[in-house]
């Protein structure tokens, strides 16, 4: 086959910039629309939740607007984190997600009567939605594909530990401490555990960013190049036409205001869906986790896909420690300002879920490979997470 004409390249190049420019612009468009609409006619569209049809109809406005904005922030994110470089660019993404999923929860606590447990179930809910349903897709997708798949083990061991020792110290030591750390009964210790998990967080991003960086790439095949290396099928060329960092910085801010703007309204909508109807408690926090993660669960599952699964653990695992090495602080501080209260401690039986989770979390990133039974196992336990959410 004969090589392309000079204006012939020029021309696909062209039209790459303008796909790229669609999709950067299409949600924020939209987004902002909506969010328009929802400012001038909120008060108007939200009076008459009553009907199930119509606020059936808003919540899927919202959630779908919502979710495809929360996608671009994603993308726009990782293009500035590819700019920056790091650690400012992890930094930067890492952000972004967490502005989305705070602001939820700032919206949905502020809203109604006081939900002290919205922060934990959010929290929970990602650890499961990460570590089981995540997870689980990843590696049994990858598995059926690869038959087996490496990863750097030094890098999912350096996760887990700070993953275990942060989920045990946020969600099931508050239940053993004589004064629960809450932020209107024990602003004192509130402050104490949100400056411990800060800086649990912090010390996870100095190695991950600065010291042991090669701890997070791809291992080394047997022919000794790197899975990196290695034909991907399922992505797109890497030589893609790209925007300047100033263009993909204004989208990323014009595609995340909408997500904070349109939150409140949402939260309305899940207040009522909680309170008015009967919905299981932690529908509220699975919803605002399913919308965080969406985005970056369909980017592991690509990334496993094509063989890279220690991008697909990075992306897992990362989301699952910023979220709660971040949140607990907001949740905390938000707290302190509103007089709202906040309860991180587990139920019984979610300790006890949480517990295994991490136990076998342990178990299938303790080698150096996996297979497909380790993916169905993290799905069995996802499917029993949502089982008990509306059948504790």
């Amino acid at each position: 086959m004969g090589r392309l004409a000079p204006w012939q390249s020029r021309n696909d190049e062209d039209l790459m910039k303008k796909h790229i420019l669609l999709e950067a612009v299409g949600p924020a468009i939209a987004g902002g629309i909506t969010a328009a609409v929802f400012v001038v006619f909120g008060a108007g569209l939200l009076s008459d939740l009553e009907s199930h049809l119509r606020s059936s109809i808003l919540f899927v406005w919202l959630f779908a607007v919502m979710l495809w904005c929360a996608y671009a922030v994603m993308q726009q994110g990782e293009a500035v984190a590819e700019e920056l470089g790091e650690p400012y660019g992890t930094l930067i993404l890492t952000f972004s997600v967490i502005v989305i999923e705070v602001a939820m929860l700032a919206s949905i606590m502020l809203q109604g009567e006081n939900n002290p447990t919205l922060a934990r179930d959010a929290m929970f809910a990602t650890l499961m939605i990460v570590l089981n349903g995540m997870v689980g897709a990843a590696l049994l997708m990858g598995a059926l594909r690869h038959w087996e798949q490496d990863y750097n083990l030094a890098g999912a061991r350096a996760f887990l530990v700070v993953l275990t020792a942060l989920s045990v110290f946020a969600l099931i030591l508050p239940n053993y401490t004589a004064i629960p750390p809450d932020p209107v009964e024990a602003p004192g210790k509130a402050i104490l555990f949100a400056v411990i998990t800060l800086l649990f967080y912090a010390v996870f991003v100095v190695i991950q960013t600065m010291r042991h960086r090669a701890f997070f790439n791809e291992p080394e095949q047997n022919d000794g190049c790197t899975a990196a290396d290695e034909p991907r099928d399922m992505e797109p060329e890497e030589d893609k036409a790209s925007h300047s960092l100033a263009f993909h910085t204004v989208m990323l801010v014009l595609c995340l205001l909408p997500v904070v703007i349109l939150a409140e309204y949402l939260g309305e909508i899940v207040n009522y869906g909680i309170e008015d109807i009967g919905l299981p408690d932690a529908l509220g926090g699975v919803l605002i986790a399913v919308l965080v993660l969406t985005p970056e669960g369909l980017s592991a599952l690509s990334a496993a896909l094509a063989n890279r699964l220690q991008r697909a653990i990075n992306i897992c695992l990362g989301s699952a420690l910023s979220t709660i090495g971040l949140t607990v602080p907001a949740v905390l501080a938000i707290g302190m300002f509103t007089g709202r209260d906040a309860e991180l401690g587990l139920t019984p039986q979610e300790t006890v879920l949480l517990v295994l989770t991490l136990v076998v979390s342990g178990m299938t990133f303790g080698g150096g490979r996996t297979n497909v039974i380790n993916g169905a196992v993290h799905l069995l336990l996802f499917l029993v997470y949502v089982v008990l959410v509306f059948s504790p």
